[in-house]
């Protein structure tokens, strides 16, 4: 049979979304067609539709790509005592979220009107806010208070930097997460 490929399944969807990304951060968010997603695809724009109605769809379940994964390490780390080895997991966990979250944070810096309209940057901020929650020691000193929220914005925005730095993606996490441990273990040291 000849004709256009046609795809199924969540494998379709992740497909989609994926080329999505890569076309709303070369093209930005508003000059992207479903048109253009479907030729990047080698699909019909029929057969998008089949699994999106509107590019706002699209964007909508590639940041649940995100939040996802966030609202588990956030459900997972309320059940943990407040300790330093469970900060030390947030932030390896929140790390590891993160690796594909730069293409959409991008995104999200250049169409930030039509991503208001989708409460999908309002989404986003309360699940950094929960993390941050998370990392909160009560009682402690403003210098204390200050080191753990440096490990965390060093986690958070150094991995959207990490791109500008040569190297291996995943060596350049890891250095950036050791760094951002080291800030969190010295909080703890002056704490004692």
């Amino acid at each position: 049979m000849g004709g256009t490929p046609h795809v199924r399944g969540a494998n379709t969807r992740d497909k989609i979304q994926s080329v999505a990304v890569d076309l709303f951060a070369e093209r930005g968010y508003e000059k992207t067609s479903m048109r253009e997603i479907a030729e990047r695809l080698g699909i019909t724009k029929a057969a998008l539709y089949y699994h999106f109605k509107a590019k706002e769809e699209i964007l909508v379940a590639i940041s649940e790509g995100l939040t996802g994964p966030v609202d588990e390490l956030v459900a997972w780390a309320q059940t943990q005592p407040r300790t330093l080895e469970t900060k030390r997991e947030v932030l390896r966990r929140y790390s590891e979220v993160l690796v594909g979250a730069a293409p959409l944070f991008r995104i999200m810096q250049e169409s930030g009107a039509a991503l208001r309209t989708l409460g999908i940057g309002q989404t986003l901020n309360d699940r950094i806010a929960a993390v941050g929650e998370l990392m909160h020691q009560q009682g402690a000193s403003v210098r204390t208070q200050v080191r753990i929220s440096d490990a965390l914005a060093s986690v958070h925005f150094g991995a959207f930097s990490l791109s500008a730095i040569e190297g291996d993606p995943e060596e350049k996490r890891k250095a950036l997460l050791e760094s951002a441990l080291e800030t969190l273990d010295s909080s703890a040291e002056e704490a004692s």
